[in-house]
């Protein structure tokens, strides 16, 4: 997930999809914007890993907010890490990233562009799960990566119930 920028409601319902798909891990490119956001995140209790975005204004908001509700931490972008036997890099503005960092890990995700994407260089799965907001195409968005077998689900909400 990506680009939530404060819209709760559109946060909650993409993460009771991903609950229902079986999602045991949330990642969080970065643009929360501001603290109350998280309160979605810590009501499913799943794991997270986030990095702030260039949105971010009140950082320590939020990494207070994220380490009290569910015992968390926030990452300045980028940040790698492995789960599942994967390399991971979460970045929030992917062009921030050296090709040759993106090529040593097996999945990038990033934001920033609001655009739901999905391409490979080399070996490596490249991710942007869209906007959770849905403020600027229209329909919030997030994305399910199988650590596996490396399949992306990308998961669309019907912009008709989500006007801007």
């Amino acid at each position: 997930m990506s680009d939530s920028h404060d819209r709760v409601p559109a946060v909650a319902e993409l993460l009771r999809q991903m609950i229902a798909a079986g999602v045991g891990m949330v990642l969080h490119a970065g643009d929360f914007c501001a603290p109350f956001v998280l309160r979605p995140f810590e009501e499913t209790k799943l794991s997270f890993a986030g990095v702030y975005g260039n949105n971010d204004g009140d950082k320590q908001g939020l990494l207070t907010r994220a380490q009290s509700a569910f015992g968390t931490e926030l990452f300045d972008s980028p940040h790698s890490f492995e789960i599942g036997g994967q390399r991971l890099l979460l970045v929030h503005d992917i062009g921030d990233v050296q090709q040759r960092s993106i090529e040593s890990h097996s999945i990038v995700v990033h934001g920033g562009t609001h655009k739901q994407e999905m391409k490979t260089r080399g070996d490596s799965l490249i991710v942007n799960p869209g906007e959770a907001c849905g403020w600027l195409f229209g329909a919030p968005s997030a994305g399910i990566i199988d650590l596996d077998t490396k399949r992306v689900e990308f998961i669309t909400l019907d912009p008709a119930q989500w006007p801007r």
